[in-house]
């Protein structure tokens, strides 16, 4: 039924974060929903390709331990939680949920989980469509395609949570909308009441990435202080009927919210801040209004939106090769020629081996790696060699870091502390889907 405002909790900001801040929210923050973002694009490939070769269940590896640390307080608090987590197998993550939720003795078992994202079948069956990042057609990458998944949107989420389950767990969701369809159930707003749909947007937007807006990814110490990061507090949201938006975290957690931190992290991950498509809406931040109304809150108004577009974005995850790295580090006077010299040298033992690469670098952690060449700036008393290959044969990629570690007693002078790798190099691309080829669906499980 329809509430007169709902608060909403951002439980993680990607697939390895804390989950301390979560319980915190749930147990202190006078929640009614708490969202697990944990999805990204070469996160889901990856879990698809494992699921595949019977190498990993398919769904994200912490999920376990992050429903064990939030379920008893949220059944105890009355917290409903959802999450992407179940990334290439939500059924699965589903089972494993309402499994954990009985050993538990949790008395509702329920967990509710949003199928339908995985449109490898269709895609397929339309290589013809063109790429976005590209412009090529589907088909030059298809032969190699492991993973193909629509986002969708929160009105897939509010059916969902229609269900009543205490739990739900979806796959590809878009990340604004994991938070929009709380709040659109619980409002009981028109999913076609596109100015409140604006504001919940750009609320999902804001809380998306966890800590990122109560201070974590915005601290740069003499610049852009915030204290307390090692207990740093994750956001909520409280909306209300008519669309206002305050954002805020609990009292006494480390970090801050403020119009800076909320600037930074409206903009971030945005190319044209007039037209930020997602499955909702196209939400237009241009007119948004951040205004400090009391210590970490932060109102947002002003969000704007057009009606959403006819077609989902759906990510394809393909392979594309291997990536061989070695490192190996120098240190003291004439470290910097030392380390430029032993790249010169790997380079050349690959050619003379024979292998052939899409990309060879040899880069200096610590002078070059992040920004190119370094002309200019001052040299560092100690570097870091990076070498990697980039090959569509594992033979060649192999041979990056053997040729790196060779370096200790085939010059020059004074390396130390190799490491090498080799990982399979999963690549993403999109493509548009019209939405009468992607039917979101949703089952109930619970276990005995």
């Amino acid at each position: 039924m329809a509430g007169h405002s709902v608060r909403i909790g951002s439980g993680a900001g990607f697939a390895g974060d804390r989950w301390e801040p979560a319980v915190e929210l749930v147990e202190k923050g006078g929640i009614d929903y708490l969202a697990f973002e944990c999805l990204a694009e070469r996160t889901i490939a990856r879990e698809t390709l494992s699921l595949r070769r019977g190498q990993g269940s398919g769904y994200n590896p912490q999920l376990e331990d992050r429903m064990r640390a939030v379920l008893p307080a949220a059944a105890a608090q009355g917290v409903t939680v959802l999450s992407n987590m179940g990334a290439a197998d939500p059924l699965a993550a589903g089972r494993k949920t309402a499994e954990i939720a009985a050993d538990l003795g949790l008395a509702d078992r329920r967990c509710a989980v949003l199928l339908g994202d995985d449109v490898r079948d269709a895609v397929a069956a339309r290589p013809g469509l063109p790429l976005m990042e590209t412009g090529a057609p589907l088909e030059s990458i298809l032969p190699r395609m492991a993973s193909a998944n629509a986002y969708l949107g929160a009105d897939a989420v509010a059916s969902a949570l229609a269900s009543g389950a205490p739990v739900v767990v979806t796959g590809r969701v878009a990340d604004p909308s994991l938070f929009v369809g709380p709040i659109v159930h619980a409002l009981g707003w028109s999913y076609d009441d596109y100015a409140s749909l604006a504001q919940a947007a750009a609320a999902g937007h804001l809380l998306e990435c966890a800590g990122q807006v109560s201070g974590g990814y915005f601290a740069d110490p003499g610049a852009k202080d915030v204290a307390g990061l090692a207990r740093l507090g994750f956001p909520f949201a409280d909306v209300t009927q008519a669309g206002a938006v305050t954002l805020g975290k609990c009292a006494g957690t480390g970090g801050r919210i403020d119009a800076a931190t909320c600037t930074e992290q409206l903009l971030y991950e945005v190319g044209d801040p007039a037209a930020y498509v997602t499955p909702d809406c196209v939400l237009d931040m241009t007119g948004i209004a951040l205004r400090e109304v009391g210590c970490d809150r932060v109102a947002v108004s002003g969000a704007r939106a057009r009606a959403r577009t006819g077609t989902h974005k759906v990510s394809i995850g393909y392979f594309d090769g291997y990536l061989g790295e070695g490192q190996l580090s120098y240190g003291g006077p004439n470290a910097v020629a030392r380390a430029r010299l032993a790249g010169e040298i790997v380079a050349e033992r690959l050619r003379l081996r024979g292998f052939a690469y899409d990309a060879l670098e040899a880069r200096l952690i610590g002078l070059d790696s992040l920004h190119g060449p370094a002309d200019g700036r001052p040299e560092p008393y100690e570097v870091r060699l990076r070498v990697t290959g980039r090959a569509q044969d594992r033979k060649a990629a192999d041979a990056v870091g053997f040729e790196v570690a060779a370096l200790y007693t085939n010059g020059p002078a004074g390396g130390a502390g190799d490491a090498a790798s080799v990982r399979e190099i999963l690549a993403v691309q999109s493509v548009l889907l019209p939405r009468d080829l992607v039917t979101p669906r949703v089952e109930v499980v619970e276990a005995a």
